[in-house]
């Protein structure tokens, strides 16, 4: 909620409650990747703070340009950097398809664990995928705002036809995202559109189909894994069975691809209530500072570090559906829900991987992992959210009382 503030003669108006809270997460991510130094294998652990720190200012001066920016122009922008980000998605794709010919990938397009996901230059990075997300959710969003302002009673074909529109848009950079190979970030746009459509108030047939459709998905993934094992490698690469391999039988892969679950496993379960200090070196954890900096700083801080990081993001997470209750326009509300549903899933995510719940899939935990494109993508999403934040109705003086005080001692003397 905007609050307003006058001290003196300046007035301002701002969210300082959804400020502050971004402030603290910045100041949780920047700790734990301290508390990361010694688990970190590659690189330099300070290096990587400073480019926390750098990418944290980056994202609050991106935040803060873009809650300034009217509709129009915020539109205008979301649609041209789609055009931009697809071409970037094919770019990557064409770096994939050289190198797999001749051993060669294009400039600034390397291959980086296992995928073609990422443009390099020097020592930054920028994933395009992180970005397309907030692009959709927006698109998205605006699309299903338009349906319900020109269709009060919708009938099965009008619906029909808005599916089509939003298939339109999200399926080309779904595949480009798949073939990177990145089924994470797939997953993650998948599920957070679906949230943006049921919560638009579509028919609840839909639900149910597309529960039951869900279910059948996963029950004919699972029947190709246990009893047709030679038409899964066909389908699916490799790396991607190694990785259910690793979760459904972590003990027979403790040397492989179930490594990073059992160091994960192991400093959680070994660290007790407090841990074992600041920047504990007691269990080697593979990507301690992005996928796995949970584990890591459960090391250092045992269940109590692990319960405030959880706090943390159920702090984020509980003003932003605040926020989202108090909006009075259908688009913003429904870009507020795509970004709850999106940080949602990515917290799961990664935390149920981190404990043996789930896959896991390269997932980092928003806002609290390392890396630039991410912490990026989220603040332009808060920008748009902290622009069509609602007004407080209270206000706050600052200086008033004592500016009154001293013109009446003024006139006494």
């Amino acid at each position: 909620m905007k609050h307003t503030v006058h001290i003196g003669r300046l007035t301002l108006r701002m969210d300082f409650g959804l400020v502050a809270i971004l402030l603290l997460m910045g100041l949780t991510s920047c700790f734990a990747l301290y508390n990361a130094f010694n688990l970190i294998r590659d690189g330099s652990g300070m290096s990587n703070l400073i480019k926390q720190i750098f990418w944290y200012a980056v994202g609050f001066a991106v935040m803060f340009i873009i809650s300034s920016l009217n509709r129009k122009m915020l539109m205008r922008i979301i649609h041209k950097a789609y055009t931009v980000l697809m071409i970037c998605l094919l770019y990557l794709l064409a770096s994939s398809i050289l190198f797999r010919l001749t051993g060669h990938s294009l400039p600034f397009s390397p291959w980086i664990n296992g995928a073609f996901s990422w443009f390099r230059l020097g020592g930054l990075g920028f994933q395009p995928s992180e970005f397309i997300k907030i692009v959709l959710i927006v698109m998205v969003s605006e699309m299903l705002a338009r349906y319900w302002k020109t269709h009060t009673s919708p009938t099965i074909q009008d619906d029909m036809h808005l599916l089509l529109q939003i298939a339109r848009i999200a399926l080309p950079p779904l595949v480009l995202i798949f073939l990177q190979p990145d089924t994470g970030v797939c997953i993650i746009i998948a599920f957070t559109l679906l949230v943006l459509i049921l919560c638009s108030g579509l028919r609840r047939e839909y639900i149910w189909l597309i529960v039951i459709l869900a279910a059948s998905v996963i029950a004919l993934f699972f029947y190709l894994y246990f009893f047709q094992r030679e038409l899964m490698v066909t389908l699916f690469s490799s790396y991607r069975l190694q990785r259910i391999d690793a979760w459904l039988d972590p003990e027979s892969h403790i040397l492989g691809s179930s490594n990073q679950l059992y160091t994960a496993l192991l400093s959680l379960g070994s660290a007790g209530l407090t841990g074992y200090g600041l920047q504990a070196n007691i269990i080697a954890i593979p990507e301690a500072h992005t996928d796995f900096i949970f584990a890591a700083f459960g090391q250092c801080f045992g269940l109590l570090g692990t319960v405030f990081i959880l706090l943390v993001c159920l702090l984020l997470d509980l003003y932003l559906c605040k926020i989202a209750y108090n909006m009075k326009k259908p688009a913003d509300r429904y870009i507020t829900i795509g970004v709850i549903a999106m940080l949602l899933y990515q917290q799961i995510q990664n935390l149920g991987m981190i404990v043996g719940l789930v896959p896991i899939t390269g997932v980092t935990l928003p806002l609290i992992s390392y890396g630039g494109s991410s912490i990026v993508s989220y603040f332009i999403a808060f920008g748009l959210i902290l622009r069509a934040s609602p007004n407080a109705r209270k206000e706050y003086r600052i200086g008033r009382k004592n500016n009154l005080m001293a013109a009446r001692r003024m006139q006494k003397s």
